[in-house]
């Protein structure tokens, strides 16, 4: 069975009992150990219970496929159900899920934890497909789930923060589950446990520990500068970071551009337009952000941004592979900021 996302916290809560094996799986790392680690505690509350936690890898689900059944087979020493974890997951995996779901046998749970996998993967279509299986796909937090997250670990951690402190968290966290709680935990730390946290806090604290890659990525793209883009891009490429995210990202950030051009349109100059947007642009990126200006006029922005969505659009339905059309998009991009430099 296929969890959506409206189904996924009461299942993460209360796992479906006919469940036999649980897939775990996406891009947000941090989310897919979240959610794998919560599905299991529903069985076990010691998941570094030896007695009744076993964990296999996917080489040795491939050299033995009967071991996973024989795992989950296997019958606690001081009773209860039995947790079988497997991470790392990929379709070497396939045949012992297969032979599990085929001949169930005890009644252990199998939580399997895997990166992103295509819609075509097999061992995907099997879990979705079987009816003592299920799967969860973890994306990774955006839009309004991002900004309940980001909510939710300032309320855990104690502290709150200004309406500017929460768009610019907003804006820099979100590509891993596990980094953004771990932000959120040092931010308390820093501001201390009651306090409200300010935007100057949370540069302070977060600042630098934003994805780098992904700024170079942001910047090159908007800056024209196809050779860093190149290179940036072949960074966050083998991180894993999704092509569709990075699309967005930048969408992001030229939409950003679009709000400062239509105050400046209204009579503001650059660096008083720049002041007006919410969050506030990073001080380091003051200077590149006002030279972006004069490359992207609202025409161009517009285009710019039509052209990203088109991208995304392709990523989803085109069959070609999403990294190739992501590339292209923001190569094209580049080269028309680099165009206009030269003008």
């Amino acid at each position: 069975m296929k969890i959506d996302g409206r189904g996924i916290a009461g299942f993460v809560k209360r796992p479906d009992p006919a469940a036999r094996v649980v897939l775990v799986y996406g891009p947000d790392a941090g989310l897919v150990r979240e959610r794998a680690e919560a599905i299991a505690r529903t069985v076990v509350s010691d998941l570094a219970d030896p007695f009744a936690v076993a964990e296999l890898s996917p080489d040795t689900l491939k050299d033995d496929p009967a071991r996973l059944s024989d795992e989950a087979a296997a019958i606690p020493m001081l009773g209860g159900r039995r947790v079988v974890r497997v991470r790392g997951a990929g379709n070497e995996s396939l045949a012992a899920v297969k032979n599990l779901l085929d001949d169930p046998k005890g009644d252990g749970l199998v939580v399997i934890e895997a990166g992103e996998l295509e819609s075509k993967s097999a061992l995907r279509k099997l879990c979705e497909g079987a009816d003592n299986a299920a799967a969860i796909a973890c994306y990774r937090d955006e839009g309004a789930d991002l900004s309940r997250t980001i909510a939710d670990s300032l309320s855990a951690s104690g502290i709150s923060a200004d309406s500017d402190a929460l768009e610019w968290l907003t804006m820099h966290l979100g590509g891993d589950r596990a980094i953004t709680r771990s932000e959120i935990e040092k931010l308390s730390l820093y501001v201390g446990a009651g306090k409200r946290a300010s935007v100057e806090d949370c540069i302070a604290v977060i600042g630098d520990s934003a994805d780098i890659d992904l700024d170079d990525v942001i910047r090159a793209t908007a800056g024209g500068d196809m050779t860093s883009l190149d290179r940036a891009y072949a960074r966050i490429s083998a991180e894993g970071d999704s092509s569709i995210g990075v699309l967005r990202m930048v969408s992001r950030h030229f939409q950003r551009l679009q709000m400062a051009q239509g105050e400046m349109a209204r009579g503001l100059d650059a660096d008083a337009a720049m002041g007006k947007l919410r969050p506030p642009v990073f001080w380091k990126e003051k200077t590149p952000f006002k030279s972006q200006l004069s490359r992207w006029p609202l025409p161009r922005l517009t285009a710019a941004l039509e052209r990203l969505l088109e991208a995304e659009i392709q990523c989803k339905s085109s069959g070609m592979p999403a990294e190739l059309v992501a590339q292209r998009c923001l190569m094209a991009l580049a080269q028309m900021a680099a165009q206009a430099a030269r003008r």
